[in-house]
């Protein structure tokens, strides 16, 4: 999608495609809210004698023809003005594309930057347009003939004010750089697992050198190298299946600028490019989702693009912990102890809590790197959704500071989370008779658990946990990657890098 920002006057345009919002207050008072005068004096005349809906949701379209100009307007009902918030402003966003989308739309222009929203101001209006219209564009088409990518190529921002236009052109540079990012995300995810298995993965991020390779560096684990290092637990998972495990260290660092937050930031990624639960198979209904339990990688691996397109002043390593769960001759097994690379033992309950022991391995090995945060994010637990649903991650975090810069990042953008806690007693459930630790615990508080499980591994450094399983992906008619969190991430990125208006 290309954009452009101007300053619109009505009066000198023709041929040209308008969307626009109007409050329920025009039909009680005939006044359209928006701050430019003679735009509100120009659609005062054309809906003269045309009767709108502005019932949220509604729509009604309008011709504009005389011996001077010949436009269309696409007018979108907003509701109560009072009642209009974020949610509300990103589904009108989301419809109106479709709307353009039906009537084979190429180039339009949005006043949407005028409308009133509680708590928005010109910047994140503009953050939430483009973000909004680039995930409802987004279309998965890598293995089908038939092309559903839509007509609409162009989008105009109407800004009103002058002194907006750099708040709205930054808005622009950051919404774009986080919507490849999100893009290679879903890409990944959507991706089939006989394509995107843990050698792919590795692939996918030495790709990041030809066009990054002044910011990036990239280095690839493979499962011998994994063997010096003792990371039994991650092998013993992708023991049974026929591809290999990998582990891809991507690391970006911006060594142009000056004012470099030299703080080493770490994101984990688990890569389970399929999990069948291995000797504790999983039932087959659904089964094909259990591609998306790469996600976490998926997710790194599109902020560590967003880094790089944006050049932000951060170090951050980017870990892909690539593998794959399979039933096989040599798999895990139910009752198996492995050691960890930490020197810990595990006795394995159950093959289908596998995640928990590729990132406790990862955990320890990236203490090398003298993190001051760590970052992993996992599709972890069937029991995060059970508590939180579809639409809101589970957070877990050992500092406090760190939890809360998350969570404001999460209201910033809309893309929730909620802090759960990490209390001792959780850990209690995972004592076992055999070895130092079990891979799970009782059927209650499984998200938490598995949360402490991965506790007992973190080194002397910051540490978040995101567990995703709920909102990694959507099922259904709607089947595909959310790329989420990515939004949040990226947002607490931005809001360090302390550059940038958060």
């Amino acid at each position: 999608m290309k954009y452009d920002i101007c300053k619109i006057k009505i009066k000198n345009l023709n041929n040209k495609f308008f969307v626009l919002g109007v409050f329920d207050c025009f039909n009680k008072t005939n006044t359209i809210t928006y701050s430019n005068i003679y735009i509100n004096k120009y659609l005062r005349y054309l809906v003269k004698n045309s009767k709108l809906n502005t019932n949220f949701g509604k729509y009604t379209f309008i011709n504009s023809s005389n011996n001077s100009h010949n436009n269309q307007f696409l007018i979108m009902g907003c509701g109560i003005q009072k009642k209009f918030d974020l949610v509300k402003y990103k589904k009108l966003i989301y419809k109106s594309i479709s709307i353009l989308n039906d009537i084979n739309v190429q180039e339009v222009i949005y006043l949407f930057l005028d409308l009133h929203i509680k708590n928005l101001d010109i910047y994140w209006k503009t953050r939430f347009l483009i973000e909004s219209v680039e995930d409802k564009i987004y279309n998965f088409l890598f293995f089908k003939k038939s092309n559903d990518s839509i007509l609409l190529n162009k989008i105009i921002l109407n800004v009103n004010n002058s002194k907006d236009i750099n708040i709205v052109k930054n808005a622009l540079k950051i919404s774009l750089s986080i919507s490849i990012g999100l893009n290679k995300a879903k890409d990944l995810g959507n991706m089939p697992p006989n394509v995107c298995n843990p050698l792919y993965l590795s692939e996918v991020s030495l790709d990041l050198l030809n066009k990054y390779n002044n910011f990036i560096k990239v280095k690839i684990i493979d499962e011998n190298k994994m063997k010096e290092l003792g990371m039994s637990a991650y092998l013993a998972v992708g023991g049974g299946s026929y591809n290999k495990s990998y582990m891809s260290l991507i690391e970006f660092k911006n060594t142009i600028v000056d004012n470099l937050y030299d703080k080493k930031i770490v994101l984990i990624g688990k890569g389970l490019t399929f999990d069948s639960g291995g000797i504790s198979l999983k039932p087959s209904f659904n089964m094909d989702e259990m591609k998306y339990d790469m996600c976490g990688a998926a997710v790194v691996y599109g902020i560590m693009v967003f880094l790089a397109e944006l050049k932000l002043p951060l170090h951050v390593i980017g870990v892909l912990a690539g593998c794959e769960n399979m039933p096989g001759n040599n798999s895990f097994r139910p009752g198996d102890i492995v050691r960890t690379m930490s020197g810990k033992t595990v006795e394995v309950l159950d093959t289908d809590a596998e995640g928990r022991l590729v990132l406790c391995d990862v955990l320890t090995y990236i203490n090398r790197f003298d993190p001051y945060i760590v970052i992993d994010i996992a599709t972890l637990t069937g029991a995060c959704v059970v508590a939180l649903g579809k639409d809101i991650h589970g957070l877990f975090s050992n500092d406090d500071s760190l939890s809360s810069d998350l969570l404001r990042a999460s209201n910033q953008t809309g893309d929730t989370a909620w802090n759960l806690p990490l209390f001792k007693k959780y850990s209690e459930q995972l004592k076992s008779n055999f070895a130092d630790i079990s891979n799970i615990g009782n059927k209650s508080a499984g998200a938490i658990t598995a949360a402490c499980f991965l506790s007992h591994f973190i080194g002397n450094y910051k540490w978040a946990h995101f567990d995703i399983a709920g909102t990694a992906y959507n099922s259904g008619v709607n089947k595909g990657s959310t790329g989420r969190p990515l939004f949040l991430i990226a947002q607490f990125l931005l809001n360090l890098s302390n550059i940038i208006k958060n």
